[in-house]
């Protein structure tokens, strides 16, 4: 693939092979990554790229779509098996496109929305002042239990009545424990609110069957089909069967236009794969990595939020150790481990800067990492953390990531040296 691209654009080539390089030699523990199979990279890649079509199976605008045709129904039948859900849409173009589709379809502007505080855990499009969904809805936030770290219920429940939204959105972007969907269907019920479960980042450990699905109580779930799914780029938005028509106005022609085919190709594929055993294994093996990642760190003497996780993410608490996010971010990218700064519960700082860490295992389980490689991890992150970015220890950190990296080869690599390895999480 490289070696084309070089014959038309050596400079775009050369920033490929760099980024396989930095991909095979480095620990990527941000949260929002995952590690596609080398079978989604080439759907990706393929020819219904250059496929342009508006409309729905059985129903475009455009000739020639019979093929195209066959990649939305599978990806579609695929996705409503996977998770149970009475109807799927495979067309958005992201998690957020997927959100602002429930939006459009369902609320009008000024109307009341309930998402999580940005500073709890949540996302930008939950409600976020400046965004499209702070902007065209009245936003209202919910929060943590300042003593627990966890989301406090009762708390939501009473805002809930006071604001009587039109629609409520769970789900988070940091937040690493179990959410209680069906408390919130209870809450929603009780003052005539939609619900919304985004969950962009468990989507892969919900179709693993390692957390919990809010598929039985939510009217709309959105999810994004990389991170902990280990897909293709894109959204997915699944909904109850009354919903379906304007779910699908509201995507298309409501806020896209024309499909990103070679995207939905991929993402049949991510939920063939995602439907076989050895995934379950994998999702399985994502929660038990982290909570032995937060373990092993504890132990190191470092401040895990809530004390653990149930899902990918582990939050580390940096306040008291004279060390910034932005800074702990700098210094583990100069030892060669991959993460992300990230508010902690009551941050002092700002979001340029942060009290914490954002970890997450998918992306180094999917390279066969297993629990007893997190002390190791732990142990290489306390190195980077504990060195300046020149230092002579910082440079014993990076050569220590290089030789564990060397230990557990990333598929990309194979994939773009032609080799013939099998991800060991991608067959039956």
């Amino acid at each position: 693939m490289i070696s084309t691209i070089r014959l038309a654009d050596p400079e775009v080539a050369e920033a490929l092979e760099q980024e396989v390089l930095l991909q095979a030699t480095t620990l990527e523990l941000n949260a929002a990554a995952g590690l596609a199979s080398p079978a989604v990279l080439a759907a990706q890649g393929s020819v219904f790229g250059l496929k342009t079509l508006e409309g729905y199976a059985g129903k475009r605008y455009h000739a020639g779509h019979r093929n195209a045709d066959t990649i939305e129904r599978l990806a579609v039948d695929r996705a409503m098996e996977l998770f149970g859900a009475e109807h799927a849409n495979v067309q958005p173009h992201s998690g957020v496109n997927a959100n602002f589709a429930v939006y459009f379809a369902m609320m009008e502007p000024g109307d009341p929305i309930l998402g999580m505080d940005l500073a709890a855990g949540g996302h930008l499009s939950h409600g976020r002042k400046g965004t499209f969904s702070g902007k065209f809805f009245r936003s209202y936030s919910y929060g943590l239990d300042p003593k627990t770290g966890r989301i406090d219920y009762e708390a939501t429940e009473r805002i809930a009545h006071e604001v009587m939204p039109k629609m409520i959105v769970c789900g988070a972007s940091s937040y690493p424990r179990a959410i209680d969907f069906g408390r919130f269907r209870r809450i929603a019920d009780a003052t005539g609110a939609l619900l919304l479960a985004d969950i962009a980042h468990v989507a892969g450990l919900v179709a693993g069957g390692a957390y919990p699905s809010p598929v039985p109580h939510a009217d709309f779930v959105t999810f994004t089909s990389y991170k902990t799914l280990r897909g293709a780029r894109g959204g997915t938005l699944l909904c109850r069967a009354r919903y379906a028509r304007d779910i699908d106005a509201a995507v298309f022609p409501g806020v896209q236009g024309s499909m990103h085919l070679h995207h939905m190709a991929a993402k049949a594929v991510t939920f063939r794969l995602a439907s076989t055993a050895p995934f379950r294994v994998y999702a399985a093996r994502v929660v038990e990595n982290a909570r032995a990642l937060a373990d092993a760190l504890s132990r190191t003497g470092y401040r895990i939020v809530t004390g653990g996780t149930d899902t990918h993410i582990v939050l580390m608490d940096l306040q008291g150790l004279d060390i910034t996010g932005a800074e702990a971010q700098k210094r583990l990218e100069a030892g060669g481990i991959l993460c992300n700064k990230n508010a902690v519960p009551g941050d002092p700082l700002g979001p340029d800067v942060t009290s914490g860490l954002r970890l997450g295992t998918s992306a180094v389980t999917g390279r066969g990492l297993g629990p007893d490689d997190m002390g190791e991890i732990a142990d290489l992150i306390h190195g980077a953390l504990q060195a300046e970015t020149d230092s002579k220890r910082m440079r014993e950190t990076r050569r220590r990531v290089r030789d564990l990296c060397q230990r557990f080869p990333l598929h990309l690599d194979r994939f773009e040296a032609g080799g013939t390895q099998e991800d060991p999480f991608e067959r039956e």
